[in-house]
């Protein structure tokens, strides 16, 4: 799709947790077949069982969160979740600008230790939200200074250029246009080669009350003629080049995508 110029492909944070809605639940079958438990009791075991699955997802490999587990039980749309399988894709469009790479977002110590993962790629992360429960792997991340917790409302801890090609997932659909006229711009500074905005898709998801706990707001999913008006206020171009390779990769590939996907230039 073409919009002004600019090459969308329409296939969020979506971290919100809940218990699927379906559990087998563990010792039922030690009552008695003629007693008839309360309905009390039979809830609470229902959340008991329920919490008791979604601790081993997130902790049960080692202790790295299971993001696309998460997803499944949540029911919605991770743009995180997404950047796995367009990780390929984006090693085609920007080659040697993966060399070194920002991600900002919820999740973000998966995709850095993904990334890290890669051959010659330099990483760091940016979780714009408290990590109260974070793994041993996120931790060891964050005393070596590759991942920081930084609210990016305000300006990056990081100089200009710092990073070659820098990703967004997840992270801007809680802001506010307040803050993304000044965040969006100071992502770009930060980026010497271009920057990558993973945007959640109106209509793909929905806006579930347990985020506003963590996120202080629902998400705010908008549409790409809305990004885009928000990019040409804050002079931030298309990166055409990275854009048509993109494009060419999936294309090749049949790749369609759950998130919006924004290829821009740095902004210097």
């Amino acid at each position: 799709m073409i919009i002004h110029g600019y090459k969308m492909m329409s296939r969020r944070p979506n971290t919100s947790r809940r218990p699927m809605e379906s559990v087998d639940i563990p010792f039922m079958g030690a009552f008695h077949p003629k007693s008839r438990p309360s309905p009390m009791l039979s809830i609470g075991l229902f959340i008991v069982g329920a919490f008791l699955i979604v601790g081993y997802i997130i902790k049960g490999s080692g202790g790295g969160a299971d993001i696309a587990a998460l997803s499944r039980l949540d029911g919605g749309v991770s743009c995180t979740l997404e950047f796995t399988r367009l990780l390929p894709f984006l090693k085609k469009a920007y080659g040697d600008s993966m060399r070194k790479v920002l991600h900002v977002g919820p999740e973000t110590c998966s995709v850095v230790s993904q990334l890290l993962k890669e051959d010659d790629t330099e990483a760091w992360g940016v979780e714009p939200y408290e990590l109260d429960d974070a793994d041993g792997n996120c931790r060891s991340l964050m005393h070596k200074g590759i991942v920081r917790v930084a609210d990016i409302k305000f300006p990056l801890p990081y100089r200009l250029k710092s990073f070659s090609l820098v990703i967004v997932s997840d992270a801007l659909d809680y802001l506010s246009p307040k803050y993304l006229n000044k965040t969006v711009p100071e992502l770009a500074r930060v980026a010497s080669d271009g920057l990558v905005i993973l945007s959640g898709y109106p209509g793909r998801q929905r806006v579930k009350v347990a985020e506003l706990s963590k996120f202080g707001r629902p998400a705010k999913l908008r549409s790409s003629s809305w990004w885009i008006r928000l990019f040409i206020q804050t002079s931030l171009e298309e990166n055409e080049t990275a854009t048509k390779k993109f494009q060419q990769a999936a294309t090749k590939k049949s790749l369609t995508s759950s998130c919006q996907i924004f290829h821009l230039k740095p902004l210097h």
